[in-house]
């Protein structure tokens, strides 16, 4: 199968959707103006995978979808976000009819005849002239390595797959990260565990009282500037902080969130530092991120020396034809959203001054 269409998305979450909405509202037709091809098999982006006990009232930070609030019984604070946000996301892509196609897995992007790209995949090929690459993190789960990891006798695993609490009941658990989901998972294994231990690689920032714009902004910007000079993205979480919550002061008064340094080694029991000090473990829990899922883009060669992909707005540096959102300083709910719409903006301009001809009627992508 070979599609030709004007714009490709790779990616059906909240970047995903955000781009193909502008899309849709800029004229552009489900599968002939534009594809959008998701890799899950159902709707609701990465968040159909997240583990059990994380409620939509957990969830720090979700912004609607562009033209769709999440209100009422709907967005239920006791449900799980697993549940919540895909039945949210396929409703979206009903009402606004964007023609989603999954499962698709796409393997490659590379150039094409006449200045387009192909976009090569499990379900064929389809031929575009620019690309919204909205693959987020999901399915790149970063494992760190240390020395002696293989000889670990206990269990090892990711945040990608945490079950929940309750397969930590009365286990010896090593919590490594000290992101969102580092502290969320301590925090309620803590309760089941027959013993926690807390290990990140640099000392936690604790932030008390409201972050406001301004210092979202800022945070943005720090991510920003990092893309915009080629290097591999850090979270916005990163630059931020973490907030404190009622729960955090509750587990800090309990002793749970008494942080060590990294190891140096692991043990067939446990982990150990290079001071002599050894905690033996059941199970060593890695909330250690995620990196950029763009692989499918290596023959674009679009990387920078310094092994991230400069990124101008939405827009790779090295190929204008090609659309990064949920990426870097985007990677937020609301930063999807906002870099859905500028990608298509972008995008049409470049279409537009292509080839002479005008792309579909415009209408106003938005403020």
């Amino acid at each position: 199968m070979n599609n030709s269409v004007d714009v490709a998305v790779i990616g059906a979450g909240q970047a995903g959707l955000s781009g193909a909405y502008h899309l849709r509202r800029a004229g552009y037709e489900p599968g002939t103006g534009f594809v959008a091809l998701d890799h899950a098999p159902a709707p609701g982006g990465a968040w159909q995978f997240r583990w059990p006990s994380l409620t939509y009232g957990k969830v720090h930070g979700m912004y609607d979808l562009p033209g769709m609030r999440l209100t009422g019984d709907d967005a239920d604070p006791e449900r799980p976000s697993s549940e919540v946000i895909p039945a949210y996301f396929a409703r979206y892509e009903r009402a606004f009819e964007l023609g989603v196609v999954r499962p698709v897995h796409v393997t490659a992007v590379r150039d094409g005849d006449d200045g387009r790209l192909l976009v090569e995949t499990s379900a064929g090929t389809w031929s575009a002239r620019a690309l919204i690459n909205a693959t987020g993190t999901w399915d790149r789960p970063f494992w760190p390595r240390y020395p002696g990891q293989e000889t670990f006798r206990g269990r090892q695993l990711h945040t990608a797959r945490y079950p929940g609490p309750e397969a930590f009941a009365g286990q010896r658990v090593i919590v490594v990260g000290g992101g969102t989901s580092g502290v969320q998972h301590l925090l309620e294994v803590a309760e089941v565990a027959a013993e926690t231990t807390w290990v990140t690689r640099r000392p936690p920032v604790f932030h008390t009282g409201p972050f406001g714009e301004d210092q979202g902004r800022a945070a943005v910007a720090l991510v920003e500037e990092r893309v915009r000079r080629g290097l591999p993205p850090q979270s916005v979480v990163s630059v931020t902080g973490l907030p404190m919550t009622e729960a955090m002061e509750r587990a800090r008064a309990k002793g749970v969130l008494e942080r060590l340094p990294m190891f140096e080694r692991i043990t067939p029991s446990g982990v150990a530092w290079e001071d002599g000090r050894h905690v033996d473990a059941d199970v060593i829990l890695w909330a250690t991120g995620f990196r950029a899922a763009i692989d499918h883009l290596a023959p674009l060669r679009l990387r920078e020396p310094g092994g991230g992909i400069a990124v101008e707005g939405t827009r790779a540096v090295r190929d204008p034809r090609v659309h990064l959102v949920g990426y870097g300083p985007s990677a937020s709910t609301v930063g999807a959203n906002r870099a859905g719409r500028a990608a298509v903006r972008e995008i049409q301009e470049l279409l537009d001054a292509g080839d002479g001809r005008r792309s579909p009627e415009r209408i106003a992508v938005g403020p």
